[in-house]
Order: structure tokens, then sequence, then C-alpha cells
């Protein structure tokens, strides 16, 4: 791709048909040379890929490892080239795992799976010999996931985390978890599961929450899927002119239409990461009460525990929701790809649809999963998701693989016991590069208990109106377009945000990522942003003379 070069109209106009994380590319580009022709730092916000990790947990995953490995070897076919056999459950496994922990109980990641060890044999009454055989089975990654949706004790801590995580403390309602390759890999197993079982077919209505991440605004218009999207949209500038990235009842209204099949929402939202108010929340449960009792949501909730005491749709509507949660955030963990699908055991509407399509649809679908089941239509839908993620026939070799569902339990275990120490720490975190950033642009950061801070989406339009006027916004919109600001910006100060309209955010919309650069860095930053304004403020004048 060329190098764009400032006021290229044309050229910014192709590149806005583009995603902003493609759009990155050229970005990064732009600045590596500005830092590399100046005394600029290359600094890149644009994707959010946290700059931490949790060692703990990790720890405590290399040593389950080790205790694998010698478990393994208690039994070996070849000595010399290291062939071992598969662990054996003897009746005696968590006599040995608990006499390796006592061995080096003074090392943190010990402690670590004493502590969760303890929770699920006391607290959860887990069959010990169970437990860590699955443990050392799984980690050694030796045979197929079983059952394929997830693992039988990974189920149980990462539903006992996601309940804290998702704000369902004190909430008895039950889920069935899927453990899936990122909360992205989950979203594309649903779209391919609702359609392929006739509960959203083309040209049906899906409503979608904007501001939102790209790739979930491009799969609902893709061909195959080809869904009538409706907007629901946080753009509107609220309070005094800033924007509260809360959605008026006028936007939540649009779902009262039944033929809205559909909701999907970001929830802390991506890019504005901002969750839904009570307000928003009463409107929802309102529209689906009375009005679209049938209404799928589907919500993506991977910041929520970025926010203290974050409340989660799937415990407002569980009959209405399916959740997805990926651990990659919170726990610095992209390249792991965890995460879990939640949908409500006892029943929700997903199930309720199945049994109510017509005899046609049913004999298809019964023919579908035939070779599943005695009695297909017996098949919930979270078992038809889990078939369908590989094409039915390969159902037996489905799921997320062994070892990283055992990274993803030990997190579970983790977060959830040393909750109250590490979520402060980590809102803290975030926060503090938040409010770096803003304090150098000489904007106004107004207090928001519902802002996650992962995020931070800035309307530039919003500040050059108060700035410098109405006249000035309408030379800015007359003379350049609006991903001239990021392009400039890459260029001139070496810095990479991504475009906000990308995103179906404001025009003049920028998003940083205050996870992924230390917090000195986003001082920087913000300062590039107004400093970057002032220029285009300075030749706005120059036209003036």
């Amino acid at each position: 791709m060329a190098t764009p070069k400032p006021e290229d109209r044309s050229y910014e106009r192709k590149l806005e048909n583009m995603s902003p994380f493609e759009i990155k590319n050229t970005l990064i580009s732009l600045a590596e040379k500005d830092a590399q022709r100046s005394t600029s730092t290359y600094l890149n916000a644009g994707r959010g890929n946290p700059n931490w990790l949790l060692a703990i947990p990790r720890e405590a995953f290399f040593m389950l490892g080790q205790f694998a490995i010698s478990e393994s070897r208690r039994k070996m076919y070849d000595e010399a080239v290291g062939i071992s056999s598969s662990p054996l459950q003897d009746g005696h496994v968590s006599e040995r795992f608990n006499a390796y922990l006592d061995t080096r109980k003074d090392e943190i990641g010990a402690k670590a799976l004493r502590h969760i060890y303890t929770y699920m044999t006391e607290t959860r009454k887990a069959d010990p010999e169970e437990l860590v055989f699955e443990w050392i089975d799984s980690i050694l990654g030796d045979h197929y996931p079983t059952p394929p949706r997830i693992l039988k004790y990974t189920e149980q801590i990462t539903a006992d985390y996601m309940r804290w995580a998702m704000g369902g403390s004190g909430d008895n309602t039950e889920f069935d978890l899927f453990a899936t390759e990122g909360s992205t890999a989950g979203m594309c197993y649903i779209f391919d599961s609702l359609q392929a079982n006739f509960l959203l077919n083309k040209g049906d209505k899906l409503a979608l929450m904007t501001p939102c991440f790209t790739p979930y605004i491009e799969i609902p218009e893709m061909r195959r899927f080809d869904f009538d999207v409706i907007n629901i949209s946080a753009n509107a500038v609220e309070r005094d002119g800033y924007h509260d990235w809360q959605y008026p009842d006028s936007e939540i209204d649009k779902l009262r239409d039944p033929s809205v099949k559909a909701l999907f929402i970001t929830n802390p939202s991506n890019p504005p990461s901002v969750c839904l108010d009570p307000d928003v929340f009463n409107r929802i449960v309102d529209v689906v009460r009375k009005d679209n009792p049938n209404l799928m949501i589907i919500t993506d909730d991977v910041y929520g525990t970025f926010i203290k005491e974050f409340k989660s749709l799937m415990y407002v509507l569980p009959y209405n929701t399916v959740c997805l949660y990926s651990f990659s955030k919170y726990f610095g963990a992209t390249g792991w790809r965890v995460a879990a699908m939640a949908i409500e055991r006892d029943r929700n509407v997903f199930d309720d649809s199945l049994a109510k399509l017509d005899d046609e649809k049913k004999a298809l679908l019964n023919k579908r999963y035939a070779s599943l089941a005695i009695d297909p239509s017996a098949i919930k839908f979270i078992d038809r998701v889990v078939a369908d993620s590989r094409l039915v026939a390969l159902n037996h070799t489905a799921g997320l693989s062994c070892p990283q569902q055992i990274q993803m339990s030990l997190f579970a275990g983790f977060g959830l016991l040393h909750k109250d120490a590490l979520q402060p720490k980590l809102i803290e975190l975030i926060h503090n590069r938040l409010d770096n950033l803003w304090s150098t642009t000489g904007f106004k950061l107004l207090p928001d208990p519902y802002r996650a801070g992962y995020y931070s989406e800035i309307d530039l339009m919003v500040w050059a109106r108060k700035f410098y006027g109405d006249d000035f916004v309408k030379y800015l919109n007359d003379n350049y377009e609006p991903l001239d600001f990021v392009i400039r910006l890459a260029d001139e100060t070496a810095v990479v945000l991504l475009n906000g309209d990308g995103f179906d955010g404001p025009k003049w919309s920028v998003r940083a990522s205050l996870a992924n650069l230390d917090s000195d860095a986003y001082l920087k930053i913000g300062t590039a942003i107004r400093k970057m304004l002032e220029e285009y403020h300075t030749k706005y004048l120059a036209t003036k003379k």
C-alpha cells in the first residue's frame, strides 16, 4: 500500500472503506518513519493488547505441567527417547499431587495450586482423584477434550469466576459453558449456529449497539449472513455538549419491533469503554417483557472486569442472553485464546425457539444432527454450537484444547480467589493512564462511574467546537477527511491511534487504547493530540487573513 500524503483526500476516502485494524498498518509505517527521521518516540496506542500479564496463574500452570510429566513417567515405554504412557488414574494421584506441593510449598505457583485445589475440593466438593487427574491428563494434551463442550471441573471453576465477574453474586441461575478460542471465535460460532438452526435467516433484523468493535459490524453484513442491521447508536452528544456514550430511550425503543430478532452488545463498549447504565438496562428489560419477549441477546463482556460491581445482561435477562467472556484482557492473555460462552441451563430463548420451528425445518435439523444422538431434536442449542464449530461430522474432535482449558481454569480460580486484591489494582493501572492521556490534551474528562477506561474515544469535533467555534468545525469538514487526523498524527508525531468512525463512532473521533503502553506514554499522546488540533486551527486562521 502506498504511503498517503497529507491532504490527499481521494486516497483517504479509499482508506476509509477499510477496517481500522487494516488501516493501522499504514499508520504504523508512517509513525515508524517519523520516529526514524526525528526525535519523536514511536507510540502505538492502536490495538488493545495489554502490556501486562498475570504471572501467578501461569507459574501454577507450568508447575502443574512438571508434576503431570512426572506422572506420565511412572510408566515408560522407552526411556532412551522419552516415550512415556498417558497418566494413570490409580486412586493415589491426589496424594502424590499434595506431596509434590509440600516439597515446593514456598513457591508461589505451589501456593496458587493449593489454594485452587482446596477451593475445588472443599467448596465445590470435587472428587480429589477426578480433579487432579483432569488437570494432569489435560495439561499434557494427550486426549481430545471430553466432553467437547468443556471439561467437567474447568466448567465449574469458570462458572464460579464468571458469576462474580459478570455481576451474578448471590444469583443461583445456572449456565452451560462452552470453552472457545477467544470470544471472537465464540462469536463466529454463534452466528453460524443461529443461521444453521433457522433462528436467524438472511434478511432478518439484527440490532447492533454502536459504536462497536469493527468485526462485529462487518460480520452481519457479509453475504453469508446478509442480515438487516439496525443500528442502536450512542453517538449523540449529551450532558452540556459532552458524550456520555449511553443509549437514549428513542434508540432502545427500536427494539420494541418484534421483527427485530436479535440484539448484539459489547458491554462495556468498544471503543467508548462505557457499560450500560441502570436506565438503559431497565429500558431493555421493559422492551423484552412488554414487546419483544423472544429477542435473542448476544453480549460480549470482555471489559466488564474493569468496572467494579459490573452487571451483565446474562444476570438481568438470563432467558434471552448468551454471554461471551474472554480472559484475554484482564489476564494479559490474548495469545492464549481462552474464553467461555454461557447460556442459561434450564430454559432459554434459543432452545425454546428451536421447539417452535415448523415441522419442515425440524426435519432438516434432525437430519443435520442425526449422527450425534438417537433423538437429535433433544440436542440443546449450546451443544449444537459445539457440533457446528466442527461442521457436525467432526463433533468428536470439537472443543478448546485441553492445555488451554487448564490455563483458563487456573486463570478463573486465581481471579476468583484474589478478586478483592486484583481488580482494584488493574482498574487503577488503567485509570492512571486514562488520566494522563486527558490531562495533556487540555480536554475535560467528566467523572463517570460506568467508564471502564480500557479505551478512550475522543470526539475531536466536540473539542474543536468548544475551543474554536462552529466556523472552525465547518472548515474542518469542508477541507479534510476525518481520517486525515490519524494520518497526520502518525506522520508528524509518531503516534498511532485508530479512527473512531471505523467503529461506527463519530466521524472525527479517535480511539486510544489505554492497555498497551506505560503510563508516561499517554502524557505524550495527549500532547500530540492537542498539538495536532492546534495546527488545524492555525491553518484555519491563515484562511481568514
